[in-house]
């Protein structure tokens, strides 16, 4: 099963993400870590990645079709890709669809995860993460068991991302509404569109993504 994850940023794409990878052995395929990934491997789609990171400028559509086409080419599509990241456009869209077809794959469901805009400034302003591994706090809603100490690991340095405020996600939110959720109405047109609400525990929302993929 191939699909993709839509939803404004802060929504838990990545959170949802993860749970598919372990829970169903799906490959999440995500934009900037092909990037990377890419930039060190040294083949020839490698060196084209470098080249326009190294000048500074943004990477082609083209460039991250290729990329993707490596992944569907590899032994690891056997239990299908979550689309992390891309697309984003129209155009991006079609051109995913188009790259599917030619390798006899499907898109098989795209889930919307809607979240309503205050609850999503609340959510991201309030996070932050422990400097050792990662886990993930928040202010409100998830405190560590012992303040100042992370419940996974031990660690006592947490940090917050810099563009975790609230004039910074709203400007976020009017870039994905702009340019990404279009193709909420186009994968709607397809009949491929599942929403499900976005808010709730991780377990609430896995159990919603989980159902709208078994329906």
């Amino acid at each position: 099963m191939n699909i993709i994850l839509l939803g404004p940023p802060g929504a838990g794409k990545g959170t949802q993400a993860h749970r598919l990878v372990a829970e169903r052995g799906m490959v999440q395929l995500s934009t900037g870590d092909m990037l990377r990934a890419a930039r060190t491997s040294g083949t020839e789609m490698g060196k084209q990645v470098a080249a326009v990171m190294d000048r500074g400028d943004l990477v082609t559509d083209e460039i991250v079709i290729g990329l993707i086409a490596e992944q569907l080419d590899s032994d690891a599509a056997n239990n299908g890709f979550i689309f992390d990241g891309f697309p984003r456009t129209l155009g991006q869209a079609d051109a995913l669809g188009e790259l599917l077809e030619s390798k006899g794959q499907t898109l098989h469901a795209v889930v919307e995860m809607k979240v309503n805009d205050d609850a999503l400034v609340s959510r991201i302003t309030g996070r932050y993460t422990c400097g050792d591994c990662g886990a993930v706090y928040h202010d409100e809603t998830r405190k560590p068991t012992v303040e100042g100490i992370c419940d996974t690991c031990g660690g006592s340095e947490f940090k917050r991302r810099a563009d975790d405020n609230e004039e910074s996600l709203r400007t976020r939110l009017m870039n994905y509404y702009r340019d990404t959720s279009p193709l909420i109405g186009y994968y709607y047109a397809k009949g491929q569109l599942k929403r499900i609400d976005g808010l709730g525990e991780i377990d609430e929302v896995a159990a919603r993504v989980s159902n709208a993929l078994d329906a």
